[in-house]
C-alpha cells in the first residue's frame, strides 16, 4: 500500500514520467546515430525492422533480469500470463513499431512526430470508450488539445503535403496500436507485474520483428563498437522507460500518465539539436512556446484536485 500511494503522488509521477519522456526523446537522435554506426540506410526498412527487433528483444531480457533482481525472484510468466504478454506484444511492439518504421520511411519526420503525438488523444478515447477504465471529461480533452497544439507548433513548417496510406496512414495506425497497449497494460497490471509484462512482451515482439527483418532481407552491415554500444543504450531506454511507464499506468488513470507523452517530440527536437546539430525550422522561440503549451496541457489534465478525486471514485 505504501509503494502504491507513493506512485500516485505528483511528486513521484512527474519526475518519473519526465524521465521516461527524456529517454524516449533521446531515442530519436540515437536511432539515427545507431543506423549510421551499423551502416543502415534511411530507406532500408527491412534492416531497420531487424535493428528494432534486436533492440526490443535485448530490452526484454534486460527488463526481466533487472526486474528479477529487484523482486528477488525470477520473473517467469505463469500459464495465464503468457497470452496476456503475447496480446500486449502484438499492440505495443509488433504492430506499433512495424507500422511506425514502414510509415516513417514514407513520410517526413515532422509529420510523423505530430501524428504520433495523437496517441495521447487515442489513449484516452480507447481507455474511456472501449475499455471503460475511466471517464472522458471536458478537462481531459481540453488539456490534450492544448498539449497537442504545442506539438503542432514545433513542427508547423513540416506538416504540409499529401497523405499516403503506407506513410502517414501507417504512422497513425502505430499511434492507435500504442493507445490499445496503454489500455491493456492498465487492465493486465491489476493482476500482473508490469515489469514482467513489459519484459516478456518485448522478448516476444522483438523476436518476431528480428525474424521478420531477416526474412525481408535486412542486414546489420558493418557494426562497430559504437554501434553495439548504441544498440545496448536503446535497449536500456526501452527496458527502463516502458517498465516505469507501465508501473505508473497500473496505479494512475491512463489520461493522467499519457498526457506527458506530448513531451517526447519536444525532447526529441532539443536532443537532436544537441547530439546531431539538427536545427529545428521552428526556431528557439517557437520551441519555448511549444514547451509552454505542452506544460499547460499537462497541468490542465493533472492539476484539478476536486475533479480528480471525483473521477477516481468512478473508476
Amino acid at each position: 500500500m505504501k509503494d502504491s500511494s507513493i506512485l500516485t503522488r505528483k511528486t513521484a509521477v512527474i519526475p518519473l514520467t519526465m524521465l521516461c519522456c527524456l529517454l524516449w526523446g533521446s531515442a530519436f537522435p540515437c536511432i539515427k546515430l545507431g543506423y549510421g554506426y551499423s551502416s543502415i540506410s534511411a530507406d532500408d526498412t527491412a534492416s531497420q525492422l531487424l535493428y528494432a527487433g534486436l533492440r526490443f528483444a535485448l530490452a526484454g531480457v534486460l527488463a526481466i533480469i533487472i526486474g528479477s533482481i529487484a523482486a528477488r525472484k525470477p520473473l517467469i510468466p505463469r500459464g495465464k500470463t503468457v497470452p496476456k504478454a503475447a496480446l500486449l506484444s502484438l499492440f505495443q511492439t509488433i504492430l506499433q513499431y512495424t507500422f511506425f518504421y514502414i510509415g516513417l520511411a514514407r513520410s517526413t519526420g515532422m509529420k510523423s512526430s505530430v501524428i504520433t503525438a495523437s496517441n495521447v488523444f487515442l489513449s484516452i478515447l480507447v481507455a474511456s470508450l472501449i475499455f471503460r477504465t475511466e471517464k472522458l471529461t471536458l478537462r481531459k480533452m481540453l488539456g490534450c488539445l492544448v498539449g497537442f497544439s504545442g506539438v503542432v507548433l514545433i513542427n508547423l513548417s513540416g506538416i504540409g503535403g499529401g497523405f499516403r496510406l503506407t506513410g502517414e496512414g501507417f504512422v497513425f495506425l502505430s499511434a492507435l496500436s500504442y493507445a490499445f497497449s496503454a489500455a491493456l497494460i492498465k487492465r493486465f497490471s491489476s493482476e500482473e507485474d508490469p515489469v514482467l509484462l513489459s519484459g516478456w512482451q518485448f522478448i516476444i515482439g522483438g523476436t518476431f520483428m528480428t525474424v521478420l527483418g531477416v526474412f525481408l532481407g535486412g542486414r546489420m552491415g558493418n557494426t562497430d563498437l559504437r554501434g553495439i554500444a548504441m544498440l545496448v543504450y536503446l535497449a536500456i531506454v526501452s527496458a527502463a522507460a516502458f517498465s516505469i511507464w507501465g508501473t505508473l499506468l497500473k496505479h494512475n488513470p491512463v489520461s493522467m500518465i499519457s498526457v506527458f507523452g506530448f513531451m517526447n517530440p519536444v525532447f526529441g527536437v532539443i536532443l537532436s539539436f544537441l547530439l546531431l546539430s539538427e536545427r529545428s525550422a521552428a526556431g528557439p522561440l517557437r520551441v519555448i512556446a511549444a514547451l509552454g503549451l505542452v506544460a499547460l496541457g499537462i497541468v490542465i489534465v493533472n492539476f484539478a484536485p476536486k475533479l480528480h478525486r471525483t473521477e477516481k471514485t468512478a473508476l
